[in-house]
């Protein structure tokens, strides 16, 4: 190892982790959204076992697996994108823009992961299938300072390596 290069390699590794739990939380933020926090919202004072038990009677479901392999996508990307980063396959430019692009992708992907659950609710309780609940909201958000960050970043020069390393 050259002098340095373990000095350049802990502000990657730190990005390249911060990226990576960023795509999870807001990956298990969106299943506990379709799962759990609409479905209470949608239907006060009901619990989760009862909303269930509804939605099976009248044939319908919040279709976990649509939503659990949603979020198991965009885990494994971040996780792909990790691994270049640490092996130093990327650049902490790219291993951003990459990032930044999961997160900007988070929220229409999510509205067709919760689709099918929101429509599920719908039938069963005549009601609206939009979020209920707050959080949606929240993961829109997210998605789109990530959607106006990737050009901004995508565009920036690259710093110049420090000599020696």
């Amino acid at each position: 190892m050259r002098h340095g290069e373990e000095s350049v390699q802990w502000p990657v590794t730190l990005l390249g982790l911060a990226g990576y739990l960023s795509v999870v939380g807001y990956a298990v933020a969106g299943v506990f959204q379709i799962l759990v926090w609409n479905p209470l919202a949608a239907v006060p004072g009901a619990t989760l076992d009862e909303i269930h038990a509804v939605m099976d009677r009248a044939n319908e479901s919040l279709s976990a697996p649509v939503v659990l392999v949603w979020a198991a996508t965009g885990t494994l990307l971040a996780a792909a994108v990790l691994i270049a980063t640490l092996k130093q396959s990327i650049s902490i430019k790219v291993t951003t823009v990459l990032y930044l692009l999961l997160l900007a992708l988070g929220a229409p992907s999510h509205m067709m992961a919760s689709f099918p659950a929101g429509m599920g609710i719908a039938d069963a309780f005549a009601t609206s299938g939009g979020d209920h609940a707050p959080w949606g909201v929240m993961l829109y958000i997210v998605s789109a300072l990530a959607f106006l960050a990737l050009p901004v970043v995508a565009v920036s020069r690259n710093r110049p390596e420090a000599p020696g390393v």
